[in-house]
């Protein structure tokens, strides 16, 4: 069970990283140049509309990331054994994946969904984990 939440951190760093893709992609079509290496924020104005998501879908990945990390870790410390918090632990990055895809597409409702899903993902995980704590 473990394994599981091993797994599920590292895909979700994953989904960090790959949120990068788009934004450099987004980044090549504002004519990045090693220039803007001193003040990158500041080429925002100058991004696609959909590169401006992506800007936006990849901070968002960070901000999750920092709430999901303690949730799985605290998991695998009180060495948490339950089908809910392993569910919610693959959920989490197939979520973030499918959130950033909606970003980058501009489909609200379902980035909503998706980032209310995950979410729960991350309540759950803190809830099992924080059962588990006071039980053992």
């Amino acid at each position: 069970m473990a394994s599981a939440f091993v797994w599920s951190l590292c895909l979700a760093a994953m989904v960090v990283v790959l949120s990068l893709v788009p934004l450099g992609a987004a980044r090549s079509k504002a004519d990045f140049s090693v220039a803007d290496l001193a003040a990158p924020r500041a080429m925002f104005d100058r991004l696609p509309e959909w590169g401006k998501r992506a800007s936006w879908a990849h901070q968002n990945s960070f901000e999750a990331f920092g709430l999901f990390a303690p949730a799985v870790l605290l998991c695998l410390v009180c060495k948490v054994n339950t089908p809910v918090a392993t569910v919610a632990a693959w959920l989490h990055p197939a979520l973030r994946l499918i959130y950033i895809s909606a970003y980058l597409a501009n489909v609200p409702p379902l980035r909503s969904l998706c980032w209310a899903g995950g979410m729960v993902c991350t309540g759950l995980l803190y809830l099992e984990g924080l059962k588990a704590a006071v039980a053992g």
